[in-house]
């Protein structure tokens, strides 16, 4: 088939390129940045486009004799970016790719939102239909994201939304990557008691995902959360990363939750007046409290998707990938 990726040359994005293209599949990718992962991309075959999804031309040229879309671009983990980009890139942006995938009948939309949706889950596990709870900007204009595509398709177009859990995998440049490096000092500083749950994402299994999502007749008009087959709680997760490193014993040393918090608010005020990225935000220490626990009943049941990737086998991919690419040295 021929495909578009918007946010092609991302973590994610990227990695889906490099599925479609192994597939066979001709892949058209529109990013606003070239990213790491440009050239190989470029060198694999994909068609690569610099630019929006804000902007409407562009959209449209490159939804023109589609398939199927992906649509994974969004405004996001920039603190500092004005609520006006969210609502631009997240929302008007997502109604952009939507028409025109209307106006070219392509099959099928898969529309990439998050989790975070439901904010913090208390009623465990939750599920589609937990309460729609976003906790910051970038959360709440994804859900709106999720409307203007339900929006569209009432015309008739044909969608499918996913709501991945925490996505790592090698090449991940966030979150995982201060985890593990935390962990490989052999000691990790946890705020709060650490029983808090996290649902980890192995990025092939999210691949697998979005490839059911774009055939499986059932998947349309259907939004689903995606994730590992379990979810574990902090602790456990600090430790599962240090038996993936050999990391033979690591300390979790328990601090309180809401100094962290305090200090968190502070840099993101002093981001805006002296105008920097803070190195401590409210999201990134709300990963300490805010629990993230989810059953995949639904998209196990109504499309048969299996993670095939176990948390023991990803942690030790994504370790060996950041071990040979220097970054724990």
């Amino acid at each position: 088939m021929r495909v578009l990726v918007t946010g092609g040359t991302g973590f994610t994005g990227s990695h889906l390129v490099r599925r479609l293209l192994m597939r066979g599949h001709e892949v058209r990718v529109l990013d606003t940045e070239p990213g790491l992962s440009h050239d190989e991309l470029a060198g694999l075959g994909a068609k690569i486009s610099l630019g929006s999804v804000t902007d409407r031309a562009l959209v449209e040229q490159l939804v023109a004799g589609c398939e199927r879309v992906f649509h994974l671009a969004a405004a996001f983990r920039k603190v500092n970016l004005p609520k006006r980009v969210y609502r631009e890139v997240n929302v008007e942006g997502t109604h952009i790719v939507a028409e025109a995938c209307l106006r070219h009948s392509v099959g099928r939309l898969i529309y990439c939102s998050t989790q975070g949706v439901h904010g913090d889950i208390t009623a465990i596990p939750g599920d589609e239909t937990s309460p729609i709870a976003p906790e910051d900007y970038y959360q709440q204009t994804k859900y709106e994201g999720e409307l203007a595509v339900w929006d569209t398709a009432r015309h008739g177009l044909q969608a499918t939304i996913l709501r991945p859990m925490a996505i790592y995998g090698p090449g991940d440049p966030g979150r995982f990557l201060l985890l593990f490096r935390a962990v490989r000092r052999g000691r990790f500083w946890m705020f709060g008691d650490g029983q808090t749950y996290y649902h980890p994402l192995y990025i092939d299994n999210l691949l697998d995902a979005f490839e059911l999502a774009a055939v499986h007749p059932k998947a349309v008009g259907e939004t689903y959360l995606i994730g590992d087959d379990r979810y574990v709680s902090l602790n456990e997760l600090v430790r599962a990363v240090a038996e993936s490193l050999g990391v033979v014993k690591v300390r979790i040393v328990h601090l309180p939750f809401w100094p962290l918090w305090a200090v968190a608010v502070t840099c993101e005020v002093a981001a805006i007046v002296f105008k920097f990225e803070p190195p401590l935000f409210r999201r990134r220490v709300d990963w300490f409290r805010q629990n993230r626990a989810f059953s995949i009943a639904k998209v196990q049941s109504e499309m048969g998707y299996v993670p095939r990737v176990s948390l023991k086998e990803g942690l030790a991919r994504t370790g060996a990938w950041y071990r040979d690419h220097g970054y724990l040295t």
